[in-house]
Order: structure tokens, then sequence, then C-alpha cells
């Protein structure tokens, strides 16, 4: 029986017999496990769902796997999608074209189902701490996370509003770049009616109070006068 945060699996394979040894070697290390046998149903359920893994067949009917691992790797929302690719063929060139597309792993049938989970269990800890990465940037004493919204300073937890939290993570994912109040406008604000440049002024400041040790002398978010607002390269 899984938990309610279990690891969700989707394994995509048309051999049901496979796809039934897959399943039940998953669910008895807790995973929760869902299957599919058909390419486009399977790429369909991983746009629509939440899946932390997808074990996926080289040779499917609708979509092939390749084609599949290819499509995840170029949608923002898949493309950090931990995929382990699982054929009968055991052709090198079939190994390196599903590495290529982007595969985080890859197994030959016939397999040793603990060989298999093992391998899933070690592709989640390397894509897991490389997600964390991905998702958190740490500038100085602050780290700030994408995914949450959330903003800490030495491990305090600031207390931004969204525009604040967006504009602080436009700056400092362009880091080294100057940008003006219009620009900054079309960027966060994103067109909203009766907003005027001086927002922007506005906004840093209160940023500025909640991120520095001293607003008046910023080291975060600073001032580039007659030109805009930055965050520092070296920082």
């Amino acid at each position: 029986m899984y938990s309610m945060d279990a690891k969700k699996v989707l394994v995509v394979d048309d051999e049901p017999d496979i796809a039934e040894l897959v399943s039940y070697n998953l669910k008895k290390e807790g995973y929760s496990v869902s299957t599919s046998a058909d390419g486009e149903e399977a790429l369909d359920r991983i746009r629509k769902g939440n899946f932390d893994f997808v074990v996926l067949d080289l040779m499917l009917p609708g979509i092939p796997g390749i084609e599949i691992c290819r499509i995840l790797r170029s949608e923002p929302k898949t493309r950090n999608l931990p995929v382990l690719m699982l054929t009968a063929k055991g052709d090198e060139v079939d190994k390196v074209l599903g590495l290529e597309m982007g595969a985080d792993d890859y197994m030959s049938k016939p397999f040793s189902p603990r060989e298999l989970v093992a391998r899933i269990k070690a592709v989640l800890r390397r894509t897991g701490a490389r997600r964390v990465e991905d998702r958190i940037i740490l500038i100085g004493d602050l780290a700030i996370d994408r995914d949450t919204y959330a903003v800490t300073k030495k491990g305090d937890r600031l207390p931004l509003s969204s525009t604040e939290f967006r504009l602080l993570l436009y700056l400092a994912e362009r880091r080294g770049r100057i940008f003006s109040r219009d620009q900054l406008l079309d960027a966060v604000w994103k067109g909203e009616a009766f907003v005027e440049p001086r927002t922007v002024d506005v906004h840093i400041r209160r940023l500025r109070t909640q991120i520095e040790d001293d607003p008046s002398d910023p080291r975060y978010v600073r001032t580039r006068r007659g030109i805009g607002y930055y965050m520092d390269a070296d920082l």
C-alpha cells in the first residue's frame, strides 16, 4: 500500500505482462503506479497528470517512445520529468538514440525487476537534486524559490507580496542587466491598466525594506541613475 505522498510513476508498455511485472515491483516499494499501453494516450496522461517518473517502452502503438521522450523534453512542464527507456532491443544505436532524446537511463528486456527499481531510485535521487538546483536561486543571503514563491533570508521567510516576488525574480534571473521602469512594467505587470512607471519605484522601495540590511544603501536591488534597476551579476 502506498502513502498519499508516494512518488507517482507511469509505466508505458504495450506488453501486459511487462507492465504488470514493473507495476507489481514498484508498488511493493511504495510507489503509486499507473499504466498505459498506447503512445498517444500516455502523452496525453503525462501532460494532464502530475507524474514523478515515466518508464517508457521504445516501441509503442500510436507514438513511439523515442518521439514521446523528445516531446517531453521540448515542453516546459515536462522537460525535467525523469524517464527510463525500456525496450526489447539491445542495439547500441537504440540506446544512444534514447539517451540523446533525453532519457535519464536505459534498460533492455529481459531485465531484473530488482535492478529496474534500483535504477529508478537512483534517477529520482539524481534528478531530484537537480530540480532543487533549477528551482531555487541563491544570491548572497537570499534563497528565491520559483515554484513556491517563497523568499528566505538567512533561513527566515520574507513576507513579500506576489508583485514584489515577481519583480525580484525577474531581476534575479537576469543579473547584470539594467532595466528601465517601462521594461519592468511590461515584464512584471504585463500590461495591467492604470499602472504608471512610478509604481515600479514604489515596489522597489518596498522590496528593499524586505531584503536589504540597509535599504538606503542596497546590496541586492541597485539603481543606475537615469537608466533603471538591476541586480549585480557578481552577487
